[in-house]
């Protein structure tokens, strides 16, 4: 397409693709969830390079397809599905209120390459790497995979010597930013509402949650009664921000609900987490030698992570990963950290609630006959929320009551179905033995933190006796 501002000035030819034009001269691909997804001339030139393609190799779920065999699709295939959606977003804004917005094809193609580098700067295991691996081996970590898509935007166009407009650069890594502690001055303040299409930090409703919640239900076979459709064909502007109608104020629900549904049931699954925490271990153990975390400032270096550093672990001669390399094959024997009980935090503990840890319980263990010990157990401290943490998301939203009214408006919880949750977070603390014969010991010791804790215990149910001694018969 040929971008041009408002004054219809075109840009150099070297950005000349089609957007809103003629499909036929983009190259398409079949995706599983959008059907024919139609790639634009300047957009190829950043999916045919060695840092884009190296989506491929990175599981959109990290280790859930040890679970649901079903999990195994890629940030590749992700990202193309968030570039398609960005699109289609801005190009039906557009067609709705195109005039009054000045929404121009310089618009178009840095929203739709926004969407499609969004997630280039993740890194092996999808979130575990950032999230779990280098704050235990980087004091203080505040690295993220957004700054990192940021750097391996302007890599890739050095690199690889691509034409583009620099200013069309900064609005791209500005909209991947959007949503992030990072983000950077707005070039413009004008047209604010395109930052909110990828990454949305006012509200939380952008197409990246749209495109992974449909492909990862379908990916693992849990039903999805969310359809993002509908919020595309409605969705207004007013005042610079993207707002919905009233009556549309369930579908949003029903994204959120799902989301949290994925992290409850799929992306924290008690299984999942144990090979999570095993592969954590197995990473620390190996980053003196193979200087994993030595990359990750250096875009030239850190593309070359990926999921296969798994089997580089496996694979590597030398004592010094004989620790590491037993836990990989522990995984694949199925022989895991055993999961000895969960218990959800009350309610009226959450606002002071502080992250369990493994000292916590074997401080908690009373005279028995082994003594525990730290590294002997693992805890995790999972926060699942509808995006807002305690505060009800739709809060965040403006509505509209139709489309000849030019009032924007929140919907108070008042105003809301009397079914729909009057809490909306959850804080489960879930503690594993990384030695089968402990799962009484920590079992036990868990309960009395719980007691000491809230004078109650908060799991649902007690650890079956039959899995405390499983293992213990076998010592």
């Amino acid at each position: 397409m040929g971008a041009y501002s408002q004054g219809e000035v075109p840009l150099p030819p070297a950005h000349d693709v089609a957007s809103g034009g003629d499909l036929r001269l983009c190259k398409h691909v079949h995706d599983n969830v959008h059907g024919n997804i139609y790639l634009d001339s300047l957009s190829l030139k950043f999916i045919d390079t060695e840092q884009f393609q190296r989506l491929r190799e990175l599981k959109q779920l990290g280790f859930t397809h040890m679970v649901y065999p079903g999990a195994v699709h890629s940030r590749f295939e992700h990202s193309l599905g968030v570039y398609w959606l960005a699109g289609q977003s801005v190009e039906k804004l557009r067609s709705f209120q195109g005039m009054e917005l000045g929404i121009d094809r310089f618009d178009i193609q840095a929203v739709k390459l926004a969407g499609l580098m969004h997630d280039v700067g993740h890194g092996p295991f999808s979130h575990l790497f950032e999230r779990e691996f280098l704050p235990q081996v980087i004091s203080g970590s505040d690295w993220s995979h957004e700054q990192m898509s940021v750097n391996m935007v302007d890599y890739i166009v050095n690199e690889h010597h691509i034409d583009v407009d620099p200013q069309m650069i900064r609005r791209v890594k500005e909209m991947i930013l959007a949503s992030s502690e990072y983000a950077l001055p707005k070039s413009s303040s004008e047209k604010r509402f395109l930052y909110d299409i990828v990454a949305n930090g006012r509200n939380g409703i952008d197409v990246d949650k749209f495109d992974y919640i449909t492909r990862d239900c379908r990916a693992v076979g849990l039903g999805c009664n969310f359809e993002f459709q509908r919020l595309l064909e409605t969705m207004r502007i007013l005042d610079d921000e993207i707002c919905y109608r009233a009556k549309d104020y369930l579908t949003i629900h029903k994204l959120f609900a799902t989301r949290a549904d994925l992290y409850r049931t799929v992306y924290t699954h008690s299984k999942v987490k144990a090979i999570e925490l095993m592969v954590v271990d197995a990473l620390v153990q190996a980053n003196s030698y193979l200087e994993i975390s030595s990359h990750i400032d250096n875009p030239s270096e850190y593309w070359k992570l990926d999921d296969t550093l798994i089997k580089t672990i496996e694979t590597a001669p030398g004592p010094e990963l004989k620790e590491a390399r037993e836990l990989i094959l522990r995984i694949r024997r199925r022989n895991l950290y055993q999961f000895c009980n969960e218990y959800a935090v009350p309610k009226h503990m959450l606002h002071n609630f502080k992250k369990v840890t493994a000292q916590d319980i074997v401080c908690s263990q009373k005279s028995g006959g082994v003594t525990l010990k730290e590294e002997d157990v693992a805890v995790c401290n999972v926060k699942i929320d509808l995006t807002r943490g305690m505060h009800n998301p739709l809060e965040s939203i403006h509505f509209f009551k139709d489309y000849d009214s030019d009032e924007k408006f929140t919907i108070p919880d008042d105003r809301i179905s009397h079914l729909l949750p009057t809490s909306y977070q959850d804080m489960i603390v879930r503690v594993y033995s990384k030695k089968p014969e402990l799962v009484e010991a920590i079992s036990e010791a868990f309960e009395n933190f719980q007691l000491k804790s809230y004078g109650v215990k908060t799991q649902v149910h007690s650890t079956p006796d039959k899995k405390k001694r499983r293992y213990n018969s076998c010592i």
